[in-house]
């Protein structure tokens, strides 16, 4: 009996082997305990490229690349699988010849019957050619949300030009009526005022064309949807024209929710766009927020819809708005992506896209986004207490010379004592002879640019403050938001109090880490 079962034994484990070796489309091995190869099928050898005479006996972390052999990755693969009965992971591994594949790896610990681990079962699949599908998708995506930005920012800038002009006109005639001898006081003061309020109106319409202009992965932060909403009805009514009417209804104490505010701007400008198109004659259009509590399918949601009183969509219509390309418009009014970005900006921030629609009576689209019970960095900055110069230092560097006049003057009001530079050069000659409590510089100069002068002072004084000051949009700082923090042109007092704050907070974590 004995025999006969050792003889069942060995046949059971020859059908096996002859099974492992005939299966092409996984690489199926064996593990000794320490991660050393003990077997190698004919899947492994077309996917690795190795036979099996020069790799078993190997360490297993010879598919690894270098940075995931720098980090552990194949130890913390066994010492998971060890403990937690499984190790599943999707990664990069490399071949014999040094060119590298996507593939999806499972490692299964293997015991005896007195349950002392003797190894680990290793299967891999090559995914390379689904990595590439997702990663098509993603570029198609990319583009067909550029493409969409595009008509956006043609719909923007007609009215954004001439509302621009206008500003301009209310700055220089603001201006040209101070420089008059005599004036009253309370004709100075009105023509400041105006100046203020224009600047940042006309600050705020830079912002919206960098936002839309720029390209940039996804980039989530937490929003007051109802202070950008506020933001964008200003700039649709510029932009729609007279005949169409926006009226904000936004509900008190909104939750916040995380989400890419660029995208959020494009979706609900695109939608404005449609509803406008669909009012020849003129209407309303009528953007309102509000707060759903969780259901039963749903979690806490902030809901945006925008809704306007034109020729509404048949149901078989509304069913496809949705779609890619889709569209209702005539030949070169319209290119159909519009709504799908719409749609696909609210799944990709964890929610959805709804629709109302009857001939005649109008139609109101709805942004579904989650509730974040984040605080916003803003939120934060708020909570701050003033800060006081209290005579401290401040490095000013800025080569347009108003600028750097006005910005001395904004630090001396807030109790610093400046010392001003031109240029990087100038900077870290100062920097020699001069104690210096913060570095505020601007980002783009003549010579060398101000993320390079940060990054060298960074090295020579590693817990000093530093505060970039730019008007471009993110991408052109790069990796440097990260590093350094950020003060946005055109920017207060008030601006540069929080990031000075900030700046130093940041500084202060250094030294304390």
């Amino acid at each position: 009996m004995a025999e006969e079962a050792n003889f069942l034994n060995e046949l059971g484990a020859r059908r096996f082997e002859l099974l492992v070796n005939s299966v092409f489309d996984y690489a199926i091995y064996m593990l000794d305990p320490t991660g050393h190869i003990a077997s190698w099928n004919a899947g492994a050898r077309r996917f690795k490229g190795y036979e099996a005479h020069e790799i078993i006996g190997s360490h297993f972390s010879r598919f690894f690349t270098d940075e995931d052999r720098a980090s552990d990755l194949p130890g913390r693969a066994l010492q998971t699988a060890r403990t937690e009965g499984k190790f599943e992971s999707e990664g990069w591994r490399v071949r014999k010849d040094g060119s590298r594949f996507w593939a999806h790896v499972v490692v299964d610990p293997i015991r005896d019957e007195d349950g002392t681990l003797i190894g680990f079962a290793k299967i891999t699949r090559d995914n390379s050619d689904k990595k590439a599908a997702q990663e098509e998708v993603e570029r198609t995506r990319a583009a067909l949300y550029q493409a969409q930005k595009l008509q956006a920012l043609g719909e923007l800038t007609g009215g954004i030009a001439h509302d621009f002009n206008n500003l301009m006109t209310v700055i220089r005639g603001s201006a040209d009526m101070l420089d008059r001898e005599g004036l009253p006081p309370q004709r100075r003061q009105r023509y400041l005022r105006a100046i203020i309020e224009t600047a940042d109106h006309a600050s705020t319409l830079i912002s919206h064309l960098l936002a839309f202009g720029r390209r940039q992965p996804v980039n989530p932060e937490i929003l007051d949807l109802n202070l950008r909403i506020d933001a964008i009805g200003d700039v649709l009514d510029r932009t729609l024209g007279g005949a169409i009417i926006v009226a904000l209804d936004l509900a008190p104490d909104l939750w916040r929710t995380e989400v890419d505010a660029a995208q959020l701007e494009t979706a609900l400008l695109n939608a404005a766009f449609n509803a406008r198109d669909a009012m020849p004659e003129g209407g309303r259009i009528t953007i309102r927020t509000e707060n759903r509590p969780a259901t039963a399918t749903d979690p806490d949601m902030v809901c945006v819809t925008l809704a306007d009183t034109g020729q509404g969509m048949a149901p078989e219509v509304a069913e496809r708005v949705f779609e890619p390309f889709f569209t209702t418009k005539p030949v070169g009014k319209g290119t159909g992506l519009g709504l799908s970005q719409i749609h696909g900006f609210a799944a990709q921030a964890g929610g959805r896209a709804e629709i109302r629609s009857a001939p005649g009576e109008g139609t109101a689209l709805s942004l579904l986004l989650p509730r974040t019970m984040k605080i916003a960095a803003a939120d934060k900055a708020a909570l701050a207490l003033s800060h006081d110069g209290m005579g401290q230092r401040v490095l000013l560097v800025e080569d347009n010379d108003a600028v750097r006049d006005v910005g001395t003057a904004m630090l001396e009001d807030l109790g610093y004592t400046v010392v001003g530079a031109n240029c990087a050069e100038e900077a870290l000659t100062l920097l020699q002879t001069h104690s210096v409590d913060l570095l505020l510089t601007d980002v783009v100069m003549p010579g060398r640019s101000g993320i390079s002068l940060a990054r060298m002072v960074r090295k020579s004084h590693p817990t000093l403050p530093i505060l970039l000051a730019s008007g471009y949009s993110e991408e052109i700082i790069s990796g440097s938001a990260t590093e350094f923090e950020l003060l946005r042109k055109p920017f207060d007092t008030r601006a540069i109090d929080v990031a000075i704050q900030s700046a130093c907070g940041r500084a202060a974590e250094m030294r304390l880490g």
